[in-house]
């Protein structure tokens, strides 16, 4: 394991002002032509590795918005678990637990999935080793305030926003313009044959998936894939150290994600971390062994007219304990043009949402910080 003194840890850009020019980025549009001021940031790692118990005043959170890490979750709080395997197979009792699974919570774990298991495996290890390296050769590949790839922290637009206990590393996928070759890393020799080859098959799960819920809603089944044209997909990696203090700080700030789906594997041996907001309250999402998390995203609560909800959701850290996961946001194409389906607007079901081009919400969400599900409002009718 590779590691760097805190003096080389601190990641100060305090009297930098950042210019951004337009280029695709991961979360999948064209960033701001505008100076931003991020301040000083620490990177979370190298905080760690100094084994001090003193947080920043950055990363402390507002009391109503830390973590109560003492409430027990209540195991009728587990969130659905849908196998695959049935639903290829045509079962309908498999089909009706997706569809309450999509309407009821947003959220739910997938079984035999497809993707390989030794992939997995492989993917979990080549992130780690990444994050595993000095930090002046992971700072070669930064993630420039106002865009989300690269190796950072994403969403902070301001020097005096709190900040996430996560450092984060994410590249753009497909399509190849949304790529920037110079921040996938040599190092590992095997990240990106891994990256690629994992990619790959979480497409085909996502096209799988899809095609299931549109079944799920009385629609024929290709008839997202067809919408989307050339789906665009972009992958990070989270990685959140332990913690002296995890009831004042968040690992990642309550958001919905601006994706159609999401996929997110859990490190294995890695801490409880992912929270979901459901009837008001924080849900820990226990991790299932070679099972992946799939989420609904703001894409399908538009398309479904609100039927179907993107679930607001957080990451909280643990005290002695790290976690790492991998995230897989599959959406449409920048040039598609997005409102309700007109299967799901009638006189008792009113369209709650305009018409937009998905490139420019993708702009939307990308300029705005993490905030529970604010960003929606940018497609939301006002009565």
């Amino acid at each position: 394991m590779h590691t760097s003194s805190i003096n080389r840890g601190l990641i100060s850009s305090s009297t930098t002002t950042f210019k951004i020019t337009p280029t695709f980025n991961l979360a999948m549009a064209p960033a701001p032509i505008s100076a931003i001021k991020v301040g000083h940031i620490d990177d979370v790692q190298e905080l760690r590795n100094a084994k001090s118990s003193h947080i920043p005043p950055r990363f402390i959170r507002d009391t109503t918005e830390r973590p109560a890490l003492d409430k027990p979750i209540s195991c009728s709080d587990t969130i659905p678990l849908i196998d695959l395997s049935k639903l290829a197979k045509g079962t309908t009792a498999e089909l009706h637990n997706l569809m309450k699974a999509c309407r009821d919570w947003g959220f739910f774990q997938v079984v035999n999935h497809g993707i390989d298991v030794e992939l997995g495996e492989r993917i979990e290890k080549v992130a780690m080793d990444f994050f595993m390296l000095p930090l002046e050769e992971k700072q070669k590949y930064p993630m420039t305030p106002g865009t989300v790839q690269g190796y950072g922290q994403a969403f902070i637009f301001s020097e005096d926003q709190k900040l996430d206990w996560c450092n984060m590393f994410a590249l753009g996928v497909i399509p190849d313009y949304i790529r920037n070759p110079k921040l996938w890393p040599s190092n590992p020799s095997d990240f990106s044959e891994t990256v690629e080859t994992y990619s790959a098959q979480v497409r085909e799960l996502c096209k799988n998936l899809l095609k299931h819920i549109a079944t799920t809603l009385a629609l024929k089944e290709d008839v997202f894939e067809e919408m989307f044209g050339l789906a665009v997909q972009a992958v990070r990696m989270n990685y959140y150290p332990a913690c002296p203090r995890p009831d004042l700080v968040l690992g990642l700030s309550p958001h919905s994600d601006g994706s159609a789906l999401t996929v997110l594997q859990q490190g294995k041996g890695s801490s409880v971390g992912l929270q979901i907001l459901k009837d008001g309250k924080w849900i820990s999402v226990q991790p299932i062994p070679n099972a992946l998390v799939i989420n609904i995203g703001d894409t399908i609560e538009v398309l479904t007219n609100g039927r179907y909800k993107s679930v607001e959701h957080r990451a909280v850290t643990h005290k002695e304990k790290d976690r790492l996961s991998i995230v897989t946001f599959y959406a449409p194409s920048y040039d598609i043009e997005l409102g309700p389906m007109q299967e799901f607007v009638d006189e008792n079901n009113p369209c709650k949402y305009r018409t937009y081009n998905h490139g420019e919400y993708s702009k939307h969400y990308v300029t705005n910080k993490l905030q529970g599900k604010k960003r929606l409002e940018f497609a939301k009718i006002v009565n």
